[in-house]
């Protein structure tokens, strides 16, 4: 009986260690399973946070992404309301220097017809202050034009190669004289040189730095290089003028900028002129910087206050075959016997440009229109030996008709001026679309007078 309790108490105990063992396997077994739901819950929940998280960075993202595209609606906006504003701004410049030059083109004319005359000593010294005083105004009228069509991109260069020895010719020749007055030098080196730039934007840049240069400097002189630099020429403007302080490097290029003491001869038409000179409109520095971008050339400026000041430009080299020639106007002589039609709706400039005709001995028949012209063609008049026309007519007809017209009656193409006070490419076009020339408004009496001798000749 013990035996077999024995033997029953083994298998019992036998059978609590299997349970036990099976219980302790199940313990572990549902261990494991919570280890892997907290897991599973765990990660549950980071992935909501981490959904949260990409949520909130994806509005945000969203909201940078949707103001920037408001600022670059602003910026396209603004863009738009400057070019705009610069457009309006030139044509009213345009409009304005039309109005603006016509009167002065009379009184230009009215004073170059009255130092034709006899004058005193007084009389005639009192007609050159006026006639600067009025060069004065078309300067910076036509400067300020210039400024604003720059500003505009409305100025298109038309880039070719051209030779500089006829351009530095020309400007020796021009401003020789003035620096012969002075007691300055006026060298020119390196003129045999061709470059690839626009020749009338050139020769502006030149002039203007030449003419500062001249004017603000009191002893020494002027020179006027060229050097090939590989590829590229390197034109220099160099004075013997006071310099240029370090602050005003940068402030010599702002229009109507006027220096002290320490501004350069060749800044912008700053300072106080040397010797009596009048002083400029400190525009000169203002509008070669705009060309000089305009037509891609670099412009640098270097000086020593009490040495000088070197302003130097660097164009490309141009092909010598294709060089562009700068011709020299003739020289003028009197207009004996030349029969002048004029068309001029503004009676002041037609009254002077008559007197002034007339004193260089042309006979000259003056109207207002189209249809006062074809009234004379009636009435006998005698046809002209050459056309002054007007492009801008009363109630917006055009001069061009009236060389159409008297063209047609003679069935030959008589020599025709065009004048105007307007400088827009289309009716350059035009006009030399008909085979005529343009003489821009204020007329200059001298380029007038040489260009007449010269298309009648």
């Amino acid at each position: 009986m013990i035996a077999m309790a024995e033997a029953a108490d083994e298998t019992l105990q036998r059978r609590i260690e299997k349970l036990e063992r099976i219980n302790a396997a199940l313990m572990a077994h549902v261990e494991r399973s919570m280890d892997q739901q907290g897991g599973a819950y765990s990660l549950f929940q980071t992935a909501i946070m981490l959904e949260g998280r990409v949520r909130s960075r994806t509005e945000e993202l969203t909201g940078l992404m949707r103001r920037l595209e408001r600022s670059n609606e602003a910026l396209v906006a603004a863009k738009e309301e400057a070019e705009n504003a610069n457009r309006s701004k030139t044509r009213f410049l345009a409009a304005a220097s039309h109005d603006l030059l016509q009167p002065l083109n009379a009184a230009r004319l009215s004073v170059s017809a009255l130092t034709d005359l006899p004058l005193t000593p007084d009389a005639v010294a009192i007609a050159g202050q006026v006639e600067r005083g009025l060069q004065t105004i078309e300067d910076l009228i036509k400067t300020l034009l210039d400024i604003s069509k720059l500003d505009a991109g409305i100025v298109r260069p038309v880039v070719k190669p051209a030779a500089l020895r006829d351009l530095f010719g020309g400007l020796v020749a021009s401003f020789k004289p003035f620096a012969e007055r002075k007691g300055l030098r006026l060298t020119l080196r390196g003129s045999g040189l061709v470059v690839t730039t626009d020749v009338v934007l050139l020769q502006r840049i030149l002039q203007n730095l030449v003419s500062n240069a001249i004017r603000y400097t009191e002893s020494g002189g002027v020179l006027i290089a060229a050097r090939r630099r590989g590829g590229t020429c390197r034109i220099e403007v160099v004075d013997t003028g006071r310099g240029i302080g370090e602050g005003e490097r940068d402030l010599v290029f702002e229009e109507f900028y006027r220096g002290g003491g320490g501004k350069s001869a060749v800044g912008a038409a700053a300072g106080e002129g040397g010797r009596g000179e009048e002083p400029g409109l400190g525009l000169g520095l203002s509008i070669v910087r705009r060309m000089a971008q305009a037509l891609g050339h670099p412009l640098e400026l270097a000086s020593r206050p009490g040495h000088g000041t070197r302003m130097a430009l660097t164009l490309p080299i141009g092909t010598e075959q294709a060089a562009e020639e700068i011709r020299v106007a003739p020289i003028a002589t009197r207009l004996s016997g030349a029969r002048i039609l004029i068309v001029e709706n503004d009676q002041s400039t037609a009254d002077a440009l008559q007197r002034l005709l007339r004193n260089w001995d042309a006979e000259v028949a003056a109207y207002r229109d189209l249809a006062a012209v074809a009234a004379g063609v009636g009435a006998g008049s005698v046809a002209p030996d050459l056309l002054i026309l007007d492009y801008h007519l009363d109630d917006g007809a055009c001069g061009l008709d009236v060389a159409a017209y008297l063209r047609n009656i003679a069935q030959a193409a008589l020599p025709v001026i065009v004048t105007t006070a307007d400088y827009s490419p289309e009716i350059e076009r035009e006009v030399a679309g008909i085979g005529a020339e343009l003489v821009h408004k204020p007329i200059k009496p001298a380029q007038l007078r040489s260009l007449l001798t010269y298309m009648l000749t």
